[in-house]
């Protein structure tokens, strides 16, 4: 396996922190941390989140109901969200003390058909981000997660990552977690089963 590594920054965007339309609790405390984390890794890769107006995955999508409650789709089943992270809007930037000056930014949830939670895959785990293979091509086998939030994206990616065989470690003090219905303690179940590392 490749020894190059990587520090994947996972949606730390305005409308996860503090005042944003999905505000995860505390979510911009991480940020520098995670900045002074950026120079020691090989590569930067920020993942941001990117729907289109309307995309299925808000409640605003299915007249009658409200933000978390959870429908069957297609792909399985999802939580509807509040609308967030709006392609160009201001909710969907990253945070302004965020460094952006990494390797790659790779934007997901962008068909409006399917949530992507996970930087790897789309919700239905199959439809590629193409992130696997830009790290292949790079040489990198080694990944740090950070950002938010630990028990969705942090999670999804992760778990993807140690299941396309790369070595992941998650910095849980650099992750906060939205915890929806026992959302964190099953996502961090999830993760150590799939071997991940929990730093």
């Amino acid at each position: 396996m490749p020894d190059l590594s990587a520090l994947l920054v996972i949606d730390v965007q305005n409308d996860f922190c503090p005042g944003g339309a999905l505000a995860v609790a505390g979510g911009d405390d991480i940020v520098p941390g995670i900045n002074a984390l950026m120079d020691g890794f090989d590569a930067v890769i920020l993942s941001q989140d990117w729907h289109p107006a309307g995309h299925s995955s808000f409640a605003s999508s299915h007249p009658g109901r409200a933000p978390m409650a959870m429908i069957d789709m297609p792909y399985g089943a999802q939580v509807l969200w509040p609308d967030h992270c709006v392609q160009g809007s201001n909710g969907a930037a990253f945070h302004p003390d965020l460094r952006v000056d990494g390797d790659l930014i790779i934007r997901k949830g962008f068909n409006p058909a399917i949530d992507s939670y996970s930087a790897f895959f789309e919700n239905d785990h199959t439809t590629p981000t193409g992130l696997e293979g830009y790290l292949r091509n790079r040489g990198i086998g080694r990944l740090t997660l950070v950002g938010l939030a630990l028990d969705f994206c942090v999670n999804y990616s992760a778990v993807d990552a140690a299941r396309l065989g790369f070595d992941v470690t998650v910095r849980r003090d650099l992750c906060r977690a939205i915890d929806l219905d026992g959302s964190l303690a099953a996502a961090e179940a999830e993760m150590a089963a799939a071997g991940v590392t929990m730093g």
